[in-house]
């Protein structure tokens, strides 16, 4: 008993100590042709999990990194995409599908700044991402709504939640992301539930975009009325696996997609959606 408290009070002392440095399925290797010069946002797909490759003025950013299992899918999709570096790695929330694969890609590429919610878990799989972080010396840094990352001109890439230090359910953690390329713009939201929605709203934030990725694999615990009516999407895709065992999207989430005419995309039948904008319209590859 003894050995087993030692060893846990190591494993937490480790992501105590990391955290108190937080600042504010093809072997196919042949690079796809994309104008380098637009914005190429890659939803992969990666099951009943999330992972998303953004790529502008010649940096890459990449939001969760899918199961455990999906790290060859990953790491070989980026390959094929020419990813030397990640600039940017965000860990959205520290759920299993959403960092599984988070230790394998932080091994295998050149990473700039990694960022995460402030919550720790000690999970075998969160420990193992945060040990291949602290072996390459890369801190956590903490991701604050007005946080704004550097993917370089006419790009602006902000930060909008979560907006509270607390929460009962993991998923209000999720960090949610917005892009803005010229006129055209995208939202990211992770696995955010109605309340993180709703704090989002209460803040005022800017949330129109042209395409949303669905909160939770389209789950009816997210994309309430109100949020879709702020963001007013032309496009909505759902990242989630074939006959998944929770019956993700939702028939409720669907629903109010189609009832507000916006064109919708699933990873469980499209595969991986790939869109690309030159700052005035977006175009599906």
């Amino acid at each position: 008993m003894n050995k087993i408290f030692k060893s846990s009070c190591g494993i937490i002392l480790t992501l105590i100590i990391l955290f108190s440095f937080i600042g504010c399925n093809t072997s196919d290797t042949t690079a796809t042709t994309y104008n380098k010069d637009n914005l190429i946002v890659h939803y992969i797909d990666v099951g009943q999990a999330d992972s998303i490759l953004i790529q502008i003025n010649n940096k890459n950013l990449l939001i969760d990194g899918g199961n455990r299992d999906d790290d060859d899918t990953i790491m070989k999709y980026l390959k094929k995409q020419g990813v030397a570096k990640l600039d940017y790695i965000i860990a959205t929330h520290p759920h299993e599908d959403h960092i599984g694969g988070m230790a394998s890609i932080i091994k295998k590429f050149d990473i700039g700044k990694f960022y995460a919610p402030k919550k720790l878990s000690t999970t075998a799989t969160f420990e193992n991402m945060v040990l291949a972080l602290k072996n390459k010396n890369l801190k956590i840094n903490e991701a604050k709504p007005g946080d704004t990352l550097n993917l370089g001109k006419n790009v602006e890439c902000k930060i909008l939640a979560p907006n509270s230090a607390e929460y009962d359910n993991l998923n209000n953690y999720s960090v949610v992301i917005k892009l803005t390329y010229g006129n055209t713009s995208f939202l990211f939201t992770g696995d955010a539930h109605k309340l993180n929605e709703k704090e989002m709203l209460s803040k005022g934030y800017d949330l129109s975009s042209d395409v949303l990725k669905v909160g939770h694999h389209g789950s009816s615990s997210s994309s309430s009325k109100e949020f879709l009516d702020k963001v007013k999407p032309k496009i909505a895709i759902i990242s989630c696996g074939k006959n998944n065992d929770y019956g993700h999207p939702h028939k409720e989430t669907l629903d109010e997609l189609n009832k507000r005419k916006i064109k919708i995309y699933r990873t469980d039948k499209d595969g991986t959606i790939v869109f690309e904008s030159d700052g005035k319209k977006i175009t599906k590859k």
